[in-house]
């Protein structure tokens, strides 16, 4: 039996003894994020949103096997956020999908929720009606004959059922459920408990022929800003979950496979993800400042720095404590910066000679470190 087979279904249980251990620490750790996110400056803000809007679009996709391109994806999130609009990068049709979905998800998390931002969701992903080459319905819910199931082919044998959602003409009852619930338990349960059991009933039904992964996790989006009461985003839970998606994939499976009501140990995995993620973030933004202050005391004691010398300090800076791979060499110097090599030689000896690099080897073996006191 399956979780949709319950006869208790969808009363969904948790334990929230059990839970509030992992709730207090989460809790913690978005408080201390956000609170940070306070203290940057409006630059490092600005590439922390960046950032976190890109690392969402590329892994959302990621989990689903479909990769965006980083410069496509970067570009259309800077557009959005009023960052540019290069031209020279054409604009791709996938990764705007991705984040029109994502937008649309923060964008709504004032609104209830209905079946019309559902459908809207859906068929912002799929543009032309297809999902590669095959053409599936879209901005509708399923509507097909046979049944909707997560499989695994193999070649010369049966393929592996790994789940079998509800038949496409008990969707629109479930789902009609599922959003009255939405939209009631706002501020009636936990966010973070209402944010895990959302995504869990939502994938339980996989209402659409495509996209459900997605879609479910726009909800999460959702349901996350409601109980922030934000719409910036900080953190990417999708980047957490990509780097986590064998355990999402078994949790996910755990749950759905069977007709256990009790999903404490979903929602106890899940809120561990927001809480790694939100780690993740305070840590982005403890490097943002570190890394403001290392510039600013660098202008202040170095303000005649060529544009290639801040370049190349900028690389090596980026590249952390271990360098980059061969170190920073002459060559390397002129190719980063575009500078000739005597002006290269000139401008490396000088950044020595300022106590801002380390020079090792001799001949082609020479090779320049930032000093790991600059840090």
């Amino acid at each position: 039996m399956y979780l949709w087979q319950s006869s208790k279904w969808p009363h969904f249980k948790v334990d929230l003894a059990v839970l509030q251990p992992a709730l207090a620490a989460t809790r913690f750790s978005q408080g201390k994020a956000m609170g940070l996110a306070t203290h940057l400056q409006l630059p490092d803000l600005v590439a922390l949103q960046l950032q976190g809007w890109t690392d969402e679009a590329l892994a959302t996709a990621q989990i689903e096997g479909e990769i965006l391109q980083l410069n496509s994806v970067r570009a259309s999130a800077a557009r959005r956020l009023g960052l540019s609009d290069d031209k020279k990068i054409k604009r791709d049709a996938r990764a705007e999908a991705t984040l029109n979905v994502l937008q649309g998800a923060l964008q709504n998390s004032h609104r209830a929720l209905s079946h019309n931002i559902l459908y809207d969701w859906q068929a912002a992903l799929f543009p032309t009606g297809r999902s590669g080459t095959q053409k599936i319905l879209t901005g509708a819910y399923r509507t097909h004959t046979e049944p909707m199931q997560i499989v695994t082919p193999q070649m010369g044998k049966p393929d592996v059922v790994h789940y079998q959602a509800p038949a496409s003409t008990e969707v629109h009852a479930h789902m009609e459920a599922f959003v009255h619930w939405f939209n009631s338990s706002l501020g009636q349960q936990d966010g973070l408990v209402r944010a895990a059991i959302a995504h869990l009933w939502f994938e339980t039904i996989h209402p659409f022929e495509d996209g459900n992964g997605r879609i479910g996790r726009a909800l999460v989006e959702m349901a996350l800003a409601q109980d922030l009461q934000t719409k910036e985003r900080l953190w990417s839970l999708s980047q957490q979950i990509w780097q986590q998606r064998s355990g999402y994939y078994d949790q996910l499976q755990a749950a759905t496979g069977s007709a256990n009501m009790d999903v404490t140990p979903w929602v106890q995995w899940f809120v561990a993800c927001i809480h790694k993620a939100a780690d993740s973030s305070w840590e982005q933004m403890q490097s943002a400042m570190r890394k403001t202050r290392f510039w600013a005391d660098l202008r202040e004691h170095h303000p005649l720095l060529t544009p290639s010398q801040s370049k190349a300090i900028n690389k090596l800076y980026d590249a952390g404590p271990e360098g980059f791979s061969g170190g920073m060499s002459t060559e390397k110097y002129v190719n980063l910066c575009g500078v000739s090599r005597a002006t290269a030689y000139r401008e490396l000896t000088s950044l020595c000679e300022a106590g801002l690099l380390m020079q090792t080897g001799t001949g082609r073996g020479t090779r320049y470190q930032l000093l790991t006191s600059a840090f």
